[in-house]
């Protein structure tokens, strides 16, 4: 049943592995079951019910990319989305957290029109084969500030912005000692490295006293404060059609840039042959939807997935093992909760440096070509933003081929984004 449905021989995988990449993306995106919960709880959403919702979105969402994509993403409430829902939107601008989500649900439904129209498909077909590499560059390196930020390597400085953690603590210690486990074991090609490295981390902080078990099993909170309270004409009806558009395009650049990054890294889209991105996108926009009914901000392609990827992970029984553990996290949150922050970290830096090889694709001999795409992964990590980075990317490459007598070459869609990106910053800067 598994071979008809996810046609594992033709990907050349294996049941095992595809539970193995699917338990890897899990521990590293499973996050955001603690976090979405703290952030939306700041605008007066019940912490309780926006962790069920949480899960139940991520679920939901990697269901739909596993049978109808057949590809090998996690989906879950995205990070960034999450706080410019809460910090700017209510928080800033005064809405109701009822309201935000009626801009939620506006959003995916727009997006929603995109995927089915083609035109999202067509926007991704202008994306030059330079800017490709480089976002699949650029999210390695948002990945890396991810992760040497939350195991303490990188610490906040406020002279210099960043600067070196303390190594002697324990959390970059047994970051460290992950990250050279993960590495010796790939390199030996010994399946399911990452995982066994996240394992060993985790276990050995509890051995040593530095994390807590926290038990296995807790009955699930209700979901009935957040579910179906979303305000859709409040949305309609309060000014909100700016802060709609900004949801639309960081969640059509944010999760194109996603999809685009890891679906390269596992070779899902090779050039100039029939692939399930279309269906990748409608997955991920049919998710937003389902999350703001729940209860929870836009729902997106988790970057994080990357490392699902690495363990193996090429069709969607890992989206799909990937939405069984979510949902069993609803049960099971204190064990989910055991794994430390350190301890998956090592696991993103390992891939993140991974990813850097797409740099070697780029035509660093034609400044039209690798200057867009320096900028394309320099500003992914440097602002936390991947749509940030696809920004910088669009603009610059047209301002540069138009420049250069090259105007030509520009495809219309990339014509498109980079003018939708200018107008982005010049009306809605935040």
């Amino acid at each position: 049943m598994l071979e008809k449905l996810f046609k594992l021989r033709e990907h050349a995988t294996t049941v095992r592995t595809e539970m193995i990449a699917g338990l890897t993306t899990f521990l590293t995106m499973s996050y955001i079951i603690f976090v979405n919960p703290d952030i939306l709880s700041s605008t007066g959403m019940d912490r309780n019910a926006v962790f069920v919702a949480t899960c139940l979105a991520a679920a939901l969402g990697s269901l739909v990319m596993a049978l109808v994509a057949n590809w090998p993403i996690g989906m879950a409430p995205g990070m960034g989305l999450n706080a410019f829902f809460a910090f700017a939107v209510v928080k800033t601008m005064g809405y109701t957290w009822e309201q935000a989500l009626g801009a939620v649900f506006i959003s995916g439904v727009i997006f929603v029109i995109l995927t089915i129209s083609g035109i999202r498909a067509w926007l991704i077909r202008g994306i030059p084969s330079s800017l490709r590499s480089a976002i699949a560059a650029g999210i390695g390196l948002f990945l890396a500030i991810i992760a040497l930020s939350s195991a303490g390597i990188v610490a906040a400085h406020p002279e210099t912005k960043v600067t070196l953690g303390d190594l002697r603590s324990h959390g970059p210690l047994f970051a460290i000692l992950g990250f050279f486990i993960i590495a010796v074991l790939d390199a030996l090609r010994v399946r399911g490295a990452i995982l066994i490295g996240i394992l060993v981390v985790t276990v050995l902080s509890m051995l040593m006293g530095y994390n807590e078990f926290h038990g296995v099993f807790s009955a699930p909170p209700s979901l009935e404060p957040t579910f179906f309270k979303l305000d859709i004409m409040g949305a309609l009806n309060a000014g909100l059609l700016h802060v709609i558009l900004a949801f639309v395009l960081v969640e059509v650049f944010d999760a194109t840039g996603t999809l685009m990054g890891v679906a390269k890294r596992a070779g899902l889209v090779p050039e100039n042959r029939p692939n399930r991105l279309g269906r990748a996108l409608f997955a991920d926009s049919t998710a937003i939807v389902a999350g703001s009914v729940l209860g929870t901000s836009s729902t997106t392609a988790f970057v994080e997935s990357a490392s699902g990827v690495q363990a193996g992970g090429r069709t969607g029984l890992t989206a799909l093992v990937v939405a069984v553990l979510f949902l069993a996290a609803l049960f099971i949150a204190p064990l989910a909760g055991s794994v430390p922050a350190y301890a998956t970290a090592p696991a993103l830096l390992y891939v993140a440096g991974l990813m850097m090889r797409e740099l070697i694709d780029i035509k660093w001999d034609d400044i039209s070509e690798a200057t867009p795409a320096a900028l394309t992964a320099l500003i992914m990590p440097f602002t936390y933003s991947i749509a940030n980075g696809l920004a910088f990317g669009f603009i610059s490459y047209v301002v540069l081929k138009t420049f250069t007598g090259r105007v030509r070459e520009v495809h219309p869609a990339t014509w498109l984004v980079a003018a939708l990106f200018v107008i982005r910053y010049a009306f809605f800067p935040g």
